[in-house]
C-alpha cells in the first residue's frame, strides 16, 4: 500500500483497503473512485483515488470530511492464460512488442510506468483490434528504447522475416519512441523490398492513462495495413494534438522533434505516405516505394559512429574513432556540410580506412558540398555527401552497409544509391509542402 503518516491513519481509521470503491467529501467538493497505491517517494498528507473518467487525484487528508466504502475490493480471476479466439475469413496481423510506453502501464506502488510482460496481456489491452483481423501479439523484448542496439535489430529482422514467410498480411511492433526512428530506419534496410507493409508504433503516454495515444496509433497502424496497397517499412503516431488522424512516415524519413508531444514525429524532407482517419485512409500519390527483390540483409556493424561538429570540435575524436577500429563515421556537418579546416588532417587520414559521410544537422534542405571551397576541399579529402538522408538513418545504414556487404567500394557506392527512400528526389521548403 505504501500509505504513511497521517495518510495511513485515515486509511486505517475508515477500514478501507486499496482499490476499495469511495465516496469522500471535502470541505467543498465529493468525489468518487477507487483508492490508488500511493507512490512510496511521496508525502504522507494525500490519498489518491481513481475517478470514473480515468483520471487520478490526490485528496489531502485534513479536508476529508466523510468517507463510505461504496464497494470493498475482491480480487478478479487470473485469465492471463486465456486462450486467443481465431475468426478464419480475417486476415493475421502480427504485433511484436519490443518495450517502450506503448507497451506500459502505470506501477501505482512507485509511480513508475512499468512493462506489460505478456503477448495476452497486450492482447488482451486492445480487444477492439480483434475485429478487423486476427491478432497475433508475440512478446520479444521489454527494454527502454535507449537499451536497443544493433543485434536487436538483426533478431527482429529475421523474426519479422519468418512473419512474412508465414503469410502474415501485415506486423505491427511496438516500440519506445526515443529511439524509433533508428529501428525504423534498421528495419527499412535489413527487409528493403518487403511484399508486406510493417509499421513501428509507439505511444507518448501509457496505455491505462485516459490520455494515452497507444490505441488510436495502433489502430491506424492496423487500418493502414489492411485497406493501404502500399508495403514497406513505416512509422505511425499522431499528426497532431488530436486523435482523429494518424500519419503514416516512411521509415527511413521520421524523426522524433518533441520530447512529450503526441505529435512528436514528423517527416524530414518528405511527406507522410498516408494518413489514416478512423478507417479511411488518405493516401499520398507522390510517396510511393519502388519495387525491389526481397532479400533479406539482417547484419549491422556496430564499428560505426555519428558525431556532430560544433565550434571547438576536437579532430582528436575522429583520430580515437580510427585507433579504435571504426569502420565507418557519419558527420553532422554545418549548414550545406561543413566543418573546421582543422579537422581536415584527421578527415584525411581516416578515409583511407574507413568510410566517411556528411550529413546537414539542419535537418530541413539536402548538403551540397560543391557551393563553397570548404566543402569542396571535404569532397578531394574523400568524404561522401549523403544529400538530405537524415543524420540518424545515415548511421543505420552505414552499419546496415558495412555488416553485409564487405568491400568498401561497393558500401560506398550503395551509401549513394536510394535503397529505402532515405533520399527524396527534391527537398522540402517544410513539412506543409
Amino acid at each position: 500500500m505504501k500509505y504513511i503518516g497521517e495518510s495511513l491513519k485515515l486509511i486505517k481509521e475508515h477500514d478501507i483497503d486499496v482499490y476499495d470503491l469511495l465516496s469522500i467529501i471535502t470541505d467543498d467538493v465529493k468525489y468518487e473512485g477507487l483508492l490508488l497505491p500511493r507512490a512510496v517517494n511521496l508525502d504522507d498528507k494525500h490519498i489518491v483515488i481513481k475517478l470514473k473518467n480515468g483520471y487520478n487525484v490526490g485528496i489531502e487528508s485534513e479536508k476529508i470530511r466523510k468517507i463510505d466504502v461504496i464497494k470493498k475490493y475482491t480480487k478478479a480471476k487470473d485469465e492471463s492464460k486465456k486462450k486467443i479466439e481465431i475468426n478464419n475469413k480475417l486476415p493475421r496481423i502480427s504485433i511484436i512488442s519490443t518495450g517502450g510506453t506503448i507497451s506500459s502501464k502505470v506501477d501505482y506502488k512507485t509511480g513508475a510506468v512499468t512493462p506489460i510482460l505478456t503477448a495476452e496481456e497486450i492482447h488482451e489491452s486492445l480487444p477492439d483490434l480483434s475485429k478487423y483481423a486476427n491478432i497475433e501479439p508475440e512478446f520479444m523484448y521489454s527494454i527502454s528504447s535507449e537499451n536497443i542496439n544493433h543485434q536487436h535489430w538483426t533478431n527482429l529482422s529475421e523474426r519479422i522475416n519468418e512473419k512474412i514467410i508465414q503469410g502474415d498480411k501485415g506486423v505491427i511492433i511496438t516500440h519506445g519512441t526515443d529511439t524509433m526512428a533508428y529501428t525504423s530506419a534498421a528495419l527499412s534496410f535489413s527487409l528493403s523490398g518487403t511484399p508486406i507493409p510493417i509499421i513501428l508504433v509507439g505511444s507518448q503516454r501509457s496505455t491505462d492513462r485516459p490520455s494515452s495515444d497507444g490505441f488510436t496509433n495502433l489502430m491506424g497502424a492496423l487500418q493502414f495495413c489492411l485497406k493501404s496497397d502500399r508495403s514497406g517499412v513505416f512509422l505511425a503516431m499522431h499528426e497532431d494534438l488530436n486523435d482523429d488522424r494518424i500519419a503514416i512516415h516512411i521509415g527511413t524519413k521520421a524523426r522524433k522533434n518533441h520530447t512529450s508531444s503526441r505529435a512528436a514525429f514528423e517527416s524530414i524532407n518528405s511527406l507522410p505516405v498516408a494518413y489514416v482517419k478512423g478507417e479511411k485512409i488518405i493516401q499520398n500519390k507522390s510517396n510511393i516505394m519502388k519495387s525491389s527483390e526481397f532479400s533479406p540483409r539482417t547484419e549491422f556493424n556496430e564499428k560505426v559512429s555519428l558525431i556532430k561538429f560544433h565550434p571547438n570540435f576536437n579532430p582528436e575524436i575522429i583520430d580515437f574513432l580510427i585507433e579504435d577500429g571504426y569502420k565507418g563515421i557519419i558527420i553532422e556537418g554545418t549548414g550545406l556540410g561543413h566543418v573546421s579546416s582543422k579537422c581536415f588532417e584527421s578527415i584525411k587520414k581516416s578515409t583511407s580506412k574507413a568510410i566517411v559521410c556528411m550529413t546537414s544537422q539542419c535537418l530541413w534542405g539536402r548538403t551540397r558540398m560543391t557551393v563553397y571551397d570548404m566543402g569542396r576541399e571535404l569532397l578531394n579529402l574523400g568524404v561522401i555527401p549523403l544529400q538530405d538522408m537524415l543524420p540518424e538513418t545515415a548511421l543505420v545504414k552505414l552499419m546496415w552497409t558495412l555488416g553485409n556487404f564487405h568491400d568498401n567500394k561497393q558500401c560506398k557506392e550503395i551509401m549513394t544509391k536510394n535503397v529505402a527512400m532515405e533520399y527524396s528526389e527534391r527537398s522540402l521548403i517544410n513539412n506543409s509542402e
